[in-house]
């Protein structure tokens, strides 16, 4: 078993990025050479120096929804909803699992209405793990994700404060990445180590003869969520919904001319937790929902190569990369805590608008 408190690390406050780089690229790259053992420093602008033919970047193009929404309950006093998953739809109403605030004045029965006097909705019943069911009445030709998208809020992680409209419209462009599609707005969470590509990265990529791959997972306020265990592997670990189309799948499979280059840990969870339940790609698309915690000392059946950002002490996702450091065995741990020490003092920027990492 392993001691959560292993994954703990210092991290002065100011490290923590409050907004994104002026550009996407101009992120820092910190890269790690797990054969040499080394470590180098860069720009994130250099990532296509360290790719080569035959490669596929593995990337996940789930679009965040702004899904942060305000509003007033018939009393007059203010609510916060905040969209995790769209569970039903029926003539003139959908259904949401949701977050609300304040959580103890908005017990079953209550009824509110969002800001801009649109969509009126009413607490349904409580799930009993802190969110609720809400319903909400849609007019003719409209729904809950065209209403958040004109009047919402991207949902920001809660390390970076904003105060009331600021950095609103720089927020909705940055927290998504450029190849997100629009029309998959399932995430309440961006896939970070995407946010530094451009689309002239992409470009250099692309001359190089590397390959893309989609998958979609629907990124939730798990991803989020401490270890609160006294040992990692006690800790349950959140579901994901994530689809992977044929094309994809194909190229996870031999015959391969290079390395699969996982963008993000999500694409890694979507990955390995195809690869451990399908022998063989399928000619349709695959849906399934990802309950996977790679921890050391996990193996990796499809990623070859990480893209990653700094991640927040005792989370899953720190848990995963020090697998991924040394797989097989937990000599990632000490290595990872190393490494993150050596950015702390070089000033890296950390979390979701910070730098980024190049596991090789």
């Amino acid at each position: 078993m392993i001691p959560t408190s292993r994954f703990d690390y210092d991290l002065p406050a100011e490290l923590i990025a409050q907004a994104p780089a002026a550009r996407r690229d101009g992120s820092r790259l910190l890269v790690v050479d797990r054969a040499a053992r080394t470590v180098s420093h860069g720009m994130f602008s250099d990532l296509p120096g360290f790719l080569r033919m035959g490669d596929t970047l593995f990337r996940n193009n789930a679009a965040v929804l702004p899904a942060r929404l305000h509003g007033r309950r018939t009393t007059g006093g203010k609510v916060e909803c905040l969209l995790l998953r769209k569970l039903g739809e029926e003539p003139g109403g959908e259904t949401w699992q949701c977050l609300v605030r304040p959580g103890r004045r908005l017990p079953p029965g209550t009824v509110f209405e969002l800001s801009g006097g649109c969509l009126p909705a009413a607490v349904v019943s409580d799930n009993g793990d802190g969110s609720v069911l809400v319903r909400f009445a849609v007019a003719p030709g409209d729904s809950v994700a065209g209403a958040a998208n004109r009047t919402g809020d991207v949902p920001l992680p809660p390390y970076i404060e904003r105060r009331d409209g600021s950095r609103r419209e720089e927020d909705r462009e940055r927290y998504q990445t450029v190849y997100a599609d629009r029309d998959r707005q399932v995430a309440v969470a961006a896939p970070t180590a995407g946010l530094h590509f451009t689309p002239e990265i992409l470009g250099r990529i692309g001359a190089l003869g590397v390959g893309t791959a989609d998958v979609t997972l629907h990124v939730g306020l798990g991803t989020f969520r401490p270890i609160a265990t006294a040992t990692v592997e006690e800790h349950p670990i959140h579901s994901e919904v994530y689809e992977i189309p044929p094309a994809t799948q194909r190229a996870l499979f031999p015959p391969r001319s290079g390395r699969r280059i996982a963008v993000g840990t999500t694409t890694v969870r979507t990955v390995e937790d195809f690869l451990s339940r399908n022998a063989g790609p399928s000619p349709r698309t695959v849906v399934a929902e990802a309950a996977l915690f790679l921890h050391p000392p996990a193996t990796f059946r499809g990623t070859d190569v990480l893209i990653t950002n700094f991640h927040q002490p005792r989370s899953t996702l720190l848990c995963l990369v020090a697998a991924f450091l040394a797989p097989g065995s937990a000599d990632g741990i000490d290595w990872l805590l190393e490494i993150y020490r050596d950015a702390v003092s070089r000033r890296y920027r950390f979390f979701s608008y910070g730098d980024s990492m190049l596991i090789l």
